[in-house]
C-alpha cells in the first residue's frame, strides 16, 4: 500500500509543474480585465486531481502528446469557476486560508471572471474537433449548475434524506470528475465500452470525494484549512448532520431545525455540535457511505487495460477515502 501511495504522490509532484504551465497559458487567454482574478483563483494550487485524471485516462488508452496538457486545463477551469461562484453564493470571506476572490476584487468582477473561465473552457475543448468532447463539457457544466441549484433549493431544510443528498453531490461534484476522465478517454479515441467505464469511474469517485469532503467539514480547522462546521452555518443537510439530528428528541430536533433554517447557530453551538458529531462517529459513518461509491468506482477498472496508469487509478480510491483535508 505504501508503495502505491508513493507512486500516486510522485505522479502529482511530477505533473504539477506541467499542469501549472497549462493553467498559466489558460490565464493568458482570459480577457485582460479579469486576468488577474483568473490567475488568483486558477493558480492558487490544490490537489489538481481533475487534470491528473484527464492525463491518466488518455495515457491508459494509448495517447500521450502535448495537446493533452491543453485539454487537462479544461476541467480545472470549470472547477475554479465553480469555486469562485460558490464563494459568492455562500458569502464566504476566505478560501484555503486567504481572502476569497470576490472579497479581494469585488463581487461583479469576480462573477465576470468566473463566467469568462467557463466560456474559455468551452472554447478550448472545441479546438480538438470532437463533438463528443464538446458535449461532455457542456453536460458537466449543466449538471454542476443543476446540482448547485438543487443544493440551494434545499438550504436550511431538514426534510430530505440521503437519497436526495446523493442527487445533489452527483451533480455538484460527480459530473465534473466524470468529465475529467471522459475527456481523456475521448481524446485517446477509445472504444465506447472503455469510455463509459472511465466515465463511471470518475462519476463514482466524484460522489465519494464530496461525501468525504462533507465528513471533513467537522474535522479540525487547523488540518483542513477550512472553518469547522461550515455546513451548519450554511444550512447544508449533509449525512453527518442528518445522523446528529436523527438522534435528538422531538424538542431537540425542533429547536435544531429552527436554528438550522435561519442559520442562527452561535460559534459556541457549532463547536459543540461538531464535537458531538465527531464523538458519536457521524463523520466516520459518512465516510462509510463514500466507501459504497468507491467500491463501484473500483469495479469499473476491471474493464480497462492493465498498466502503470491503471495502477494510478486504483490508488485514487484510497487517496479519496483516507484524505484528511
Amino acid at each position: 500500500m505504501q508503495e502505491q501511495e508513493l507512486s500516486l504522490i510522485r505522479l502529482f509532484e511530477e505533473e504539477r509543474p506541467r499542469v501549472h504551465c497549462a493553467l498559466e497559458r489558460a490565464v493568458e487567454l482570459l480577457p485582460a480585465p479579469v486576468r488577474e482574478i483568473g490567475a488568483y483563483v486558477l493558480l492558487a494550487g490544490g490537489k489538481r486531481l481533475r487534470p491528473l485524471l484527464t492525463l491518466t485516462a488518455s495515457r491508459l488508452l494509448g495517447r500521450d502528446d502535448p495537446g493533452l496538457y491543453r485539454l487537462c486545463a479544461v476541467p480545472e477551469m470549470i472547477h475554479a469557476a465553480s469555486l469562485l461562484h460558490d464563494d459568492i453564493l455562500d458569502e464566504a470571506d476566505t478560501r484555503r486560508g486567504r481572502p476569497s476572490a470576490h472579497t479581494r476584487f469585488g463581487l461583479r468582477p469576480a462573477l465576470l471572471a468566473g463566467d469568462a473561465m467557463l466560456a474559455l473552457a468551452d472554447c478550448e475543448v472545441t479546438v480538438f474537433g470532437k463533438t463528443e468532447m464538446v458535449e461532455c463539457v457542456s453536460d458537466a457544466m449543466m449538471r454542476t449548475v443543476a446540482g448547485e441549484a438543487h443544493e440551494i433549493a434545499l438550504q436550511g431544510s431538514c426534510s430530505h434524506g440521503e437519497a436526495e443528498y446523493v442527487e445533489v453531490v452527483t451533480g455538484k461534484t460527480g459530473w465534473l470528475l466524470r468529465a475529467s476522465c471522459r475527456l481523456g478517454a475521448l481524446y485517446a479515441g477509445a472504444d465506447p465500452r472503455r469510455v463509459e467505464a472511465l466515465s463511471d469511474f470518475g462519476l463514482y469517485a466524484g460522489i465519494a470525494f464530496q461525501m468525504v469532503d462533507d465528513a471533513l467539514d467537522f474535522a479540525d480547522a487547523a488540518v483542513t484549512g477550512k472553518p469547522c462546521g461550515g455546513d451548519l452555518r450554511e444550512g447544508k443537510f449533509t449525512p453527518p448532520i442528518m445522523r446528529y439530528a436523527g438522534e435528538l428528541d422531538e424538542a431537540g430536533r425542533a429547536a435544531f431545525g429552527e436554528k438550522f433554517a435561519s442559520g442562527s447557530f452561535s460559534d459556541e453551538e457549532i463547536g459543540r455540535i461538531a464535537a458531538d458529531i465527531r464523538e458519536r462517529g457521524h463523520d466516520a459513518a459518512a465516510r462509510s457511505l463514500a466507501d459504497e461509491y468507491l467500491h463501484r468506482a473500483e469495479a469499473c477498472l476491471a474493464l480497462l487495460p492493465e498498466g502503470p496508469e491503471l495502477n494510478v487509478l486504483r490508488e485514487v480510491i484510497p487517496f479519496i477515502r483516507d484524505r484528511e483535508k
